[in-house]
């Protein structure tokens, strides 16, 4: 009888989880309304079963329990009994898979009206490509991907001129309008996945998959990889903002296409050189820092990187948050480069400076810091020179203290909070690792060994 009342709580128990359950899927946001029908269907037919299978568990513990001076039955076989299982076992298997057949079929089928755009996945983070004025992707190839041509576009096809790059983790697309997304990976297997739109694709290195969907409301959603791609998976995020037509083509127009990324003219040191005195005050006059200032070694560091933390300053991702005391004194700083030709040339002049290894001022155990930063290695490089490919700086050589403090930054939501530090939040995630202020030591520490 325990046994019996058990299996019926079971059952109660778990229809009650489901209907009840606050943890279902978010609401849609695309054309695939089918896929939610198609889940239903599954947890209909399949909750259907697992509820017969289990009351008539119950029933037969009751109905055939144990009882002195009864033998039980032998019946080795019942044909009518087995055509029953078999006809309601093949019509539940029917009826969940056959609706599937019918989802596939629409989504491989992709409008002849669609949009198209290609998201590139590579460990860890999402870029985006969108064709030209002529409608046209241009062609790629692995050989040529590199730290100034990270989606590997052939410079020798000139549909790809005007190919507009997106080197982002956020893409924008416009509402009500079918889109084709090409699927390309740079490494290993990764996924493109938005759960409000239900559709999504594995990126198969040496392939280009492809998924379409119709986003149907506005908004700001994640876009996340649902393939095990390394120890940097979970951090491997974007976001996906649909948004009316005109503010899409806004969006679009305010990105460089792949001929005016190659145009791109070096800053002129000389003139850097009248720029620089400003930050000569903190920084030092060869870059080198000063933890009295608070001002961190430039020189040395990579000068993408530091372009985009000048444009963060300028544009209110860095510097604004209240608890940044020292990233408000910069911010102002920045403002005296008055654009993007001001910043060229500052960071030309502070190439031409001497890279010395700043000081050791952490004092942590570097033989701690090791495994720790085993995981840090895959973005920044095993020897700290760090990659443009991941958008990951250079750590060794540098500040160490400034390390700390930015660690410790990313950990208080300081930094890398804000809507327009697109990958600070990433960041943010990874320190979360460092438990306490030794585990962040220990990890500088050993950084400070990558000399």
């Amino acid at each position: 009888m325990v046994v019996a009342i058990v299996l019926v709580l079971l059952v109660v128990g778990s229809v009650l989880f489901h209907f009840l359950s606050p943890w279902y899927f978010t609401p849609i946001a695309s054309n695939w309304s089918a896929m939610d029908h198609t889940i239903s269907l599954t947890f209909w037919v399949t909750g259907f079963v697992f509820v017969a299978i289990n009351l008539f568990m119950a029933y037969c513990v009751i109905r055939y329990r144990y009882k002195k001076g009864k033998r039980a039955e032998y019946e080795p076989e019942n044909k009518k009994l087995e055509w029953w299982l078999t006809g309601l076992t093949t019509v539940g298997v029917a009826a969940m898979l056959a609706p599937g057949l019918f989802v596939w079929a629409n989504f491989v089928e992709v409008p002849k009206d669609a949009g198209v755009f290609e998201a590139v996945g590579k460990q860890w983070h999402w870029g985006f490509r969108f064709p030209g004025k002529d409608g046209v992707m241009g062609t790629v190839d692995a050989k040529y991907v590199s730290d100034k041509n990270p989606f590997g576009m052939n410079p020798d096809d000139p549909n790809g001129q005007d190919d507009v790059l997106v080197s982002s983790p956020e893409v924008h697309l416009p509402l009500g309008k079918p889109v084709k997304a090409l699927l390309r990976s740079i490494d290993v297997l990764h996924d493109f996945a938005v759960p409000q739109f239900r559709a999504k694709m594995d990126l198969v290195p040496g392939l280009v998959t492809y998924i379409w969907f119709t986003p149907t409301r506005t908004g700001k959603f994640d876009l996340l990889c649902n393939e095990l791609c390394g120890t940097g998976h979970f951090v491997m995020r974007g976001s996906v903002v649909v948004e009316e037509d005109s503010a899409f083509q806004a969006w679009l127009s305010g990105h460089p296409t792949f001929a005016q990324t190659s145009a791109q003219v070096a800053g002129d040191a000389a003139a850097g050189k009248q720029l620089y005195a400003v930050c000569a005050a903190c920084h030092g006059s060869q870059a080198e820092g000063n933890p009295a200032t608070n001002a961190p070694k430039l020189s040395g560091q990579g000068d993408w990187y530091l372009k985009r933390q000048l444009k963060s300053f300028k544009n209110g991702a860095r510097g604004t948050h209240e608890k940044d005391v020292f990233g408000k004194m910069m911010a102002p700083m920045a403002a005296t480069l008055s654009d993007d030709a001001a910043i060229d040339n500052v960071i030309a002049y502070i190439k031409t400076l001497p890279d010395s290894p700043a000081p050791a001022t952490t004092k942590g155990r570097a033989s701690e810091g090791l495994g720790r930063y085993t995981t840090c290695g895959t973005c920044h490089g095993p020897d700290g020179r760090g990659m443009q490919a991941t958008n990951a700086p250079r750590l060794k050589g540098m500040s160490d203290w400034y390390m700390v403090t930015q660690l410790k930054n990313f950990k208080q939501g300081i930094r890398g909070a804000h809507p327009k530090d697109l990958y600070g939040p990433q960041m943010a995630l990874m320190a979360e690792m460092l438990g306490d202020d030794q585990a962040t030591n220990d990890i500088v520490a050993y950084i400070n060994t990558l000399r």
